[in-house]
Parts: structure tokens; sequence; C-alpha cells
């Protein structure tokens, strides 16, 4: 009863540092989207060529141009309250319905690659913490550096270059081949184009959780009990699996959910590399094309999204292992 009512007030107070969060992002985002270069009128005019300046006006009245920020700010907000972020000025539809698309197909992409690279992060660190100071330990170690000074756009296009051009093995881009309409794509060619895309990002997101998990496992064999458990006569893989895994992954998970922010990040560039078209493309092209409603809806959107991965980490970090006291009872 008592950790019931210790994870309703933990949820509440994450509840309100969420609103106040939610609240910061969509005033900081609309006050610098209106103070930028952005302009939807003009982007509207370029695509339907030449306007009467009646058209133009009709516009800008409609897109409240010429109105002062808090009026603009005020009418947004009261839209967002009813559920309409607006309509995006490049797909010509609701930007709710652009971003649950688009969402749907990054979904796919960031849990694939979050698992991949969730699972050989794990795996080559409790090698890597097995082995310490070996030649095997040093390599992983060094293969986790160069991933990590690499920046994600340069390994996107190294692994494009490579497996894509020159190799063929894989198409360059696009989520469905050209001229082709998605319900008739088979499973096989959505996954075959999915591949690289998935394997790029979760070679980017390898490096931390390997380190972490090396330095955790190596810290588990240093502990009182794992050196009885030798001193009983176990040793080897037996030994790591029965008392050094199994200490070491609920952690290995926390700062696995920790690194939604770095996935949702790497995404963006990913799929603007291999033209997927995923939320992160959207974003790109939200920017380039001043959808100034789809980019704002973006935004909003990837702020919720990354707090949700925050939030089950901290709720694993302090409920579900009873050995990682709350750091925030003692604030």
């Amino acid at each position: 009863m008592l950790k019931n009512e210790k994870l309703l007030k933990f949820l509440g107070r994450k509840l309100v540092r969420f609103i106040i969060l939610l609240i910061v992002v969509i005033l900081l985002s609309f006050i610098l989207i209106d103070m930028s270069p952005i302009n939807p009128v003009k982007t509207y005019i370029a695509n339907l060529g030449v306007a009467s300046p009646e058209k133009i006006a009709t516009l800008e009245a409609y897109w409240g141009v010429n109105e002062p920020i808090t009026t603009k700010m005020i009418n947004w907000l009261t839209n967002i309250l009813h559920g309409d972020l607006g309509t995006s000025l490049i797909f010509r539809a609701p930007v709710i319905n652009v971003i649950t698309e688009r969402f749907t197909a990054s979904l796919v992409l960031m849990l694939t690659s979050w698992l991949f690279s969730g699972v050989i992060g794990f795996i080559l660190g409790v090698i890597a913490g097995f082995k310490k100071d070996t030649i095997i330990d040093k390599a992983i170690k060094v293969y986790c550096y160069i991933l990590q000074s690499a920046p994600t756009f340069w390994i996107a296009l190294l692994f494009l270059m490579v497996f894509a051009v020159y190799l063929g093995w894989f198409p360059t881009g696009l989520g469905v081949p050209v001229g082709t309409l998605s319900e008739h794509v088979t499973f096989w060619d959505w996954l075959h184009r999915l591949i690289l895309p998935m394997i790029t990002l979760s070679v980017v997101g390898i490096a931390s959780i390997t380190l972490y998990t090396r330095d955790k496992l190596i810290e588990v064999m240093n502990s009182d009990y794992f050196l009885f458990a030798k001193a009983r006569g176990e040793m080897g893989w037996d030994l790591i699996i029965r008392h050094g895994i199994r200490n070491i992954l609920l952690p290995a998970i926390t700062i696995q959910f920790l690194g939604f922010s770095e996935l949702f990040g790497g995404t963006v560039l990913v799929e603007q590399i291999f033209t997927y078209p995923g939320i992160g493309q959207a974003a790109v092209a939200a920017g380039l094309n001043s959808d100034v409603p789809l980019l704002l809806g973006i935004v909003i959107f990837s702020a919720i999204f990354v707090y949700c991965g925050n939030l089950i980490a901290d709720i694993l970090y302090n409920f579900v292992d009873p050995r990682i006291k709350e750091g925030e009872e003692n604030e």
C-alpha cells in the first residue's frame, strides 16, 4: 500500500513537471519560429506561382502574419486545446494526420534499432567486462570510442556509399519502391529498405550501452558477493550469468530508455540521408519549406516522446530495482 502511494506521488510530480516542460517547449518554439525568417505565406505563394495582392492579403489574414505575437500565440494555443494542430502546407493535410502517418514509419525504425543496439551493446559490454584489460576488451573499447566520436550523418553516408552504392546490397533510400503504392508493397520489399537505416541508427547507439555495461560488470566483479561466489568454486561464464548479468541487466535497460532523446535526434539525420519517409524527414522538410504548423506539431510530439522514454527510465530506476535509492527524497 505504501509503495502504491509512493508511486502515485512520484507520477504526480512527473505529471506536473511534464506539463511545465510542455508549456515551456510550446512557448519557446512558437517565439523562436515567429522571430525566424520563416514565412508560410511566401511558401504558399511560391507553390502557387503568381498571386494577386488581394490573394496575398487574404493569405496573410488567414495565417495572421501581421498580428501581434501574443494574439497569434493565444489563437494557436486555443486551437491546440481543441485538438487542432493546423493544416500542413507541404502535405495539404491536417498536421495530426501527417504526424501519425510519419511517426508510424519512424516508430518501426526506432524500435528495431533500439532493440538491436540494446542487445548487441549489452552483449559486447558483458564480453568486454569479463575480458577486462585483454585485447578483446581493448578492441571493443576502441570500437566504442570511434562510434562516439563519429557524427551520425557521417556513419550514415559511409554505410550508404558502401552497402547501397558500391556493393548494391540495399536500395539507396525510400520506404517503398518508386512508382509503387504502399498497399502493393510486400513485407520483404519494406524490410529490405528498412535494414540499412536500422543498422545505421543502431550502430550509433551501441557505444554508450556497451561502455556502461562493461563498467557495471567490472563493478559487480569486484563486489563481496561475487568474490565469495568465486571463492566457493564458481568460475567462468556460469559465474557471470548467475551473479553478473542479472545484477546489471536492469540498470542497462534503464540507460537504454534514457537514450530516447539521442535516438530521436539520430532518426532525423538517418531518415534524411536515406530519404526514409518518417517523422525526421518530415521535420526537415517542414523547416526548409516554412511549414510552421507541421514544424510546431513535430516539436510538441517529439518532446512528449522523449519525456515518455525518460519517465519509463525513472520508473525503472526508482521502483523496479529496490536496491537503487530514489535521489529525489533527499532533495
